[in-house]
């Protein structure tokens, strides 16, 4: 009996510093939470190369250790080739979701891009999808990147393991 497909998730924020190893290693901790981390591949890069090579930025690192999330991360840039072999592709802010979108080599590929907030039902009923970036300002937009994150996990958490059960059907 072959082993089931792992479903991949990429979070794709500018410069794979600050919203999406943070959304990353939220995400990471509520799969394994939910018993499906050999399930469900969960990652981050960046629309542009900016920061390949770095760490996450010390005040995203600073936030996510405190909320008692992993931080270890390496920052890399979003390839083209990577959305055949992803499931869902995450996009931090509606520019992002644009890009993304826009280099996705498949109409198939492109209805992978969503945006993380589309999962929080109180942001979507507010009509606010972006998750501002935080590193021009000062820790609070941080811990309030982080709350963003956290609320939209759950909805997320919720449609992949959805999505993994319309695979296995």
């Amino acid at each position: 009996m072959a082993l089931p497909t792992a479903f991949s998730v990429c979070f794709v924020c500018t410069g794979n510093i600050c919203r999406s190893p943070m959304a990353a290693s939220v995400f990471r901790a509520r799969v394994d939470e939910a018993g499906l981390g050999g399930l469900v591949r969960v990652d981050s890069a960046g629309t542009d190369g900016w920061h390949e090579g770095d760490g996450a930025d010390p005040r995203t690192v600073s936030v996510l250790e405190a909320a008692g999330y992993e931080s270890g991360h390496v920052a890399r840039r979003f390839q083209v080739s990577w959305f055949s072999r992803l499931d869902l592709v995450i996009a931090l802010d509606s520019g992002h979701h644009r890009t993304l979108r826009r280099l996705a080599p498949t109409p198939d590929d492109a209805d992978k891009v969503r945006l993380l907030r589309s999962y929080d039902p109180v942001a979507v009923s507010l009509g606010d999808l972006d998750v501002p970036d935080p590193y021009y300002g000062d820790d609070e937009g941080f811990d309030a990147c982080l709350r963003m994150v956290e609320a939209a996990s759950d909805g997320l958490l919720g449609a992949v393991r959805e999505a993994r059960e319309g695979r296995a059907a």
